[in-house]
């Protein structure tokens, strides 16, 4: 190896020691791009490896295999995910104003995460074998449940949410939209156009997501005047 080699080489076991979560930071950045390009079986070890701040065998040490690092990438895109969620406390709104804060939250959290989109739809063909495993995911993913289920028992108990609110089915009805309106931008811009994808495009759609949720549980319910917020 030459001394260009050398100093690299060294410059590498250097980083390994003295930040590790750095470096395993770095190989996930990396592999979340691969694998959302190319898929669990076309993601390439050597090519994430040639990209980081590391080495293959270190990838390895790290994540154990191929399968292993995949699984921590869809952990970390999950907890992207949720984490805006997480964050926001709509304890103190009442109930109609939380649930339109928490769909505009998820939904806001998919356009800014297209990786995440890209690996769910990866993952469904797979039939969620990772996430199954994943002990994070299913952990992850129930936090935004339980406050659904907590502004829909305040929106009951005062008489503004129907009784049959369902935390799941809101959950539901604002993922499969948010979720479409990642997934399918490119088919669908290419198909009517990219009026729905523009700035302003883009607010009245996450409006209009907001009023789909709370047509369907809140008691009388009208869309606001159609002012982009």
């Amino acid at each position: 190896m030459d001394k260009i080699g050398n100093c690299a080489t060294q410059k590498r076991k250097t980083s390994w020691k003295k930040d590790p979560e750095a470096v395993k930071e770095n190989i996930l950045t990396i592999a979340t791009e691969e694998f959302a390009r190319y898929g669990l079986s076309g993601g390439n070890i050597n090519e994430i490896a040639s990209k980081t701040s590391t080495s293959k065998r270190m990838i390895y040490y790290y994540f154990g295999d191929k399968e292993g690092l995949y699984t921590h990438v869809l952990e970390r895109v999950y907890s992207s995910l949720r984490e805006a969620e997480q964050q926001l406390d709509v304890t103190d709104l009442e109930p109609v104003a939380a649930l339109r804060r928490l769909t505009e939250a998820t939904f806001d959290s998919h356009v800014g995460n297209p990786q995440f989109v890209r690996l769910v739809m990866i993952e469904n063909i797979h039939n969620a074998e990772y996430v199954r495993k994943s002990g994070i995911i299913p952990k992850l993913n129930k936090s935004i449940i339980d406050k659904l289920a907590s502004v829909c028992e305040r929106g009951k108990a005062i008489g503004v949410f129907r009784n049959d609110a369902e935390p799941l089915e809101l959950h539901w009805m604002t993922s499969s939209a948010s979720f479409y309106y990642v997934s399918n931008r490119a088919t669908f811009s290419t198909s009517f156009g990219n009026n729905l994808f523009t700035d302003d495009g883009q607010k009245r759609i996450r409006s209009r997501v907001a009023d789909m949720v709370l047509g369907a549980v809140v008691i009388g319910y009208q869309p606001d005047s159609g002012v982009i917020p």
